[in-house]
Order: structure tokens, then sequence, then C-alpha cells
């Protein structure tokens, strides 16, 4: 099966907000947080949903391995 890609845009809008969808990106892997309590209403300490984090990542007091743990919806295009 062919991955999604989306765009900038498209991942904008899985913000919590503006769609039901919950999605973050890193490294060009588009990831659904949507069902982590972690993530409620598309925010995450001082992170927003429907972004890449991956300049983020390095602040973070985890390591991207965190993420296994979630659905892959596609790739950032």
């Amino acid at each position: 099966m062919d991955e999604k890609l989306y765009s900038k845009n498209q991942l904008a809008l899985r913000n919590g907000t503006d769609k039901e969808e919950i999605w973050v990106a890193l490294n060009g892997v588009i990831y659904d947080v949507s069902a982590s309590r972690l993530w409620k209403n598309g925010k995450h300490y001082e992170h927003w949903a429907g972004q890449d984090l991956s300049d983020e990542l390095k602040d973070a007091p985890h390591t991207e391995k965190v993420f296994e743990k979630f659905e892959i919806v596609g790739k950032l295009r």
C-alpha cells in the first residue's frame, strides 16, 4: 500500500480544534496522537499539534522512541 502524503497545511488542520484528529510530524513521518491523554485538546506542554516537531524533540525529556506507540498516518511532503 502506498503511503499517503500530506502537506504542511493539511497537517496544520489536525490540531485538535479545526479537525477532530490530533497529528504531529517527526522527521517527515506523521503520527496520530489523538488517543494520548498527553495531547488532550492538541496541546502537549508547550507544544501544539498540527506541526512538525522535529526541531523541538532535542529539548524533550524523551526520545523519538515514544512515537513508536502511535499510528503512522502518512508522510509530510
